[in-house]
């Protein structure tokens, strides 16, 4: 058998990108998708038959937290690269609140040598907005931008300084870098553990208001409306967030954002048992902001989806609810939460989800990945949408377990995960 010639055959083949939806086969020839194979290639051609699958571009997350450098107790790039390698994901973007953080070249180039070490699928890395995330000063930008980071953000944290990051979205723009802002008013939010509601009063836990979000989003919108710089907002929560980025899109302003899965399928009354695997920043809301959420999607108003995959071990969530760190797991699960609660039930089609989770992540940070063209590496995702499995903590690939899908069935299995030619990902049961 020759591993470096691919041919999959008789597939459903979604690409948005190319706005295909066939029944046919893709080949492959050393890592790169081609348009044919000679009879030789065929006959020794490594073959996946895939006529009762989905076969489309591999999936791309813009959001994820790997732990590595300083918490490789949670997660490694290793492990991570192997959880998003079982949830379908070929390409991976990490934020920088690692430790030390990523806030010099040094750290970078550290980083992206265990990923080139380590890593089974594509890991691209970001930069701190400012020094440690502190806030108050810029990062050296051109020097992280040389090595090798794809984005700016201090994911975690929030510059909570206007003019601090009104400089910073200059500053990168001069770089062509784009500002990915976690948006989260401090003082309105200080020791507030889930979101603010009768539920938040009756349990007796300190209430997160959604304006604490929205003043942040309001602010970014403003900056980017006078700056005339693209700005994204990340794992927006709240119902008037999605009024004020579908508005401010209207008006012709280059915001963009994005929705965790966990957002569009889980509200606030998950919390009812205090179960720590449903704290999270931002809280989970209610039943209309959730609805928001999704209504924001189909229109257009978010532009992707996210995991924003945040693991931590569990000796530190099996604690009081106010002690455990916020966070949960989202890689392995996202593409079947994301059917069930668009495709299947029938709020969406097919190529418009794999559109939010392939190629619009992808151009949103000009990555060379998203789609199926013929000539681009061999980044492949194949997938049952109707098979039924059960969230099980001894099959997580994460080295966290901290999923709020814990014995779960869910509908929807990744059968294989393909990294330039490269099977990196066979579901067992296939």
């Amino acid at each position: 058998m020759n591993n470096n010639i691919l041919w999959i055959q008789k597939g459903r083949v979604i690409d948005p990108f190319l706005q295909i939806d066939i029944r046919g086969d893709i080949f492959v020839r050393n890592g790169i998708i081609v348009d044919n194979l000679s009879k030789n290639e065929r006959e020794c051609a490594q073959k996946i038959f895939a006529k009762e699958y989905i076969v489309c571009p591999g999936l791309v997350d813009l959001h994820v937290h790997f732990r590595e450098p300083g918490e490789q107790y949670k997660e490694t790039i290793k492990t991570g690269s192997f959880a998003a390698a079982k949830g379908g994901f070929t390409t991976v973007v990490c934020m920088p609140n690692t430790n030390p953080p990523c806030d010099n070249p040094e750290t970078i180039q550290y980083i992206n040598k265990i990923i080139a070490e380590d890593s089974i699928i594509n890991i691209y890395t970001t930069g701190c907005i400012t020094l440690k995330r502190e806030g108050r000063h810029l990062s050296p930008i051109g020097s992280l931008k040389k090595a090798g980071i794809v984005a700016l953000t201090d994911d975690g944290n929030c510059i909570q300084s206007n003019e601090v990051m009104r400089n910073a979205v200059e500053y990168a723009n001069m770089f062509n870098l784009t500002i990915m802002d976690h948006c989260q008013d401090y003082a309105m939010t200080r020791n507030a553990v889930m979101n603010e509601s009768q539920l938040s009063f009756q349990l007796g836990l300190q209430g997160w208001p959604a304006s604490a979000e929205e003043i942040i989003v309001a602010r970014n919108i403003i900056l980017s409306k006078h700056l005339k710089i693209h700005i994204h907002v990340q794992h927006i929560s709240s119902a008037y967030s999605v009024d004020m980025i579908r508005k401010a899109k209207a008006d012709g302003i280059a915001i963009t954002a994005e929705v965790s899965p966990h957002h569009i399928n889980l509200t606030e009354e998950k919390l009812y048992k205090y179960n720590t695997n449903f704290k999270m920043n931002p809280p989970l809301r209610t039943n209309i902001d959730r609805e928001s959420l999704i209504k924001g999607l189909l229109d257009g108003s978010i532009d992707i989806i996210a995991t924003d995959h945040a693991p931590h071990e569990n000796v530190e969530k099996n604690c009081e609810f106010n002690n455990a760190p916020f966070g949960v797991i989202g890689l392995e699960t996202s593409l079947s939460i994301c059917l069930e609660t668009l495709y299947h039930s029938g709020l969406c089609s097919l190529p418009f989800l794999i559109e939010k989770m392939t190629y619009k992540p992808a151009n949103l940070l000009n990555l060379e990945c998203g789609t199926l063209q013929v000539g681009k590496p061999a980044d492949i995702t194949i997938f049952d949408p109707h098979e039924i499995w059960t969230v099980k903590k001894n099959e997580i690939l994460s080295k966290s377990q901290n999923s709020p899908w814990i014995n779960k069935s869910l509908r929807g299995k990744v059968k294989f995960t393909i990294v330039n030619g490269l099977i990196v990902y066979s579901d067992q049961g296939n």
